[in-house]
């Protein structure tokens, strides 16, 4: 049962949120797959044009070109089990109040995926993603300094007590939650409704460069010049 004071704290944030998503620094021909001729590329182009529904915020709306900035965690077909939902009856959108909190949350899931797929490899596994700010102006639950009498708000083997408060918040109708990272001393945020999210912006691009066998995880956002350095042994 959730204990009164869990939930004592608010605070009527306005600021912006980062949000770090898989993404590619370079753009790609989708087309160029489909024939050699640089004419067909363009009758493609134009088809894609003249059948794509058109929106008045476009960064937002069209997950496709932008990743679902906001919107790709609202969508039922792409809810999944997080630390504030299983995954059955809603989604959160998870931002960080600061940028390098999002690499040490991506970077854990990213590691966990390449030990799925890739854990006999010693080599260096590429893959680039893409941060954004996103305004946020709501009346937010704050757990931030709670994990010391709470301390499976930041239990990284299960998700068991954060799930059940994230279904009390959410079944409430409250707009989302501050709280502490469960990897690093930064601070997350998980918001449980798309309006209170707002003017998606460009933050960086980001390059991770990680060799699972020697135990590195090495972040660019210059190509090419280090900008962190992370043991993904200490994620887990």
């Amino acid at each position: 049962m959730l204990q009164p004071d869990l939930l004592s704290a608010n605070v009527d944030f306005h600021d912006d949120l980062v949000r770090n998503i898989p993404s590619i620094r370079k753009s790609q021909n989708l087309f160029d797959d489909l024939s050699p001729h640089a004419a067909d590329w363009d009758i493609a182009i134009s088809a894609e044009n003249a059948a794509r529904v058109p929106s008045d915020h476009p960064i937002i709306t069209r997950p496709f070109d932008y990743g679902g900035v906001v919107s790709y965690s609202f969508n039922s077909s792409n809810w999944r089990t997080t630390r504030f939902s299983d995954g059955s009856l809603y989604g959160v959108w998870y931002g960080s109040l600061q940028l390098e909190t999002t690499v040490y949350e991506t970077a854990c899931h990213w590691t966990q995926f390449v030990q799925d797929s890739f854990a006999a490899e010693d080599r260096e596994i590429v893959t680039e993603r893409r941060a954004f700010d996103v305004r946020c102006d709501s009346l937010l639950i704050d757990l931030r300094g709670k994990q010391s009498k709470y301390p499976d708000i930041v239990n990284r083997a299960s998700y068991a007590f954060t799930q059940q408060l994230g279904r009390y918040i959410h079944d409430q109708g409250q707009n989302g939650l501050l709280c502490p990272s469960a990897r690093c001393a930064g601070d997350n945020a998980a918001i449980f409704r798309a309006a209170r999210l707002s003017n998606v912006r460009d933050r960086t691009y980001l390059t991770y460069r990680l060799n699972l066998a020697r135990d590195i995880l090495v972040v660019e956002r210059v190509p090419g010049q280090r900008w962190m350095r992370i043991k993904p042994s200490t994620l887990k």
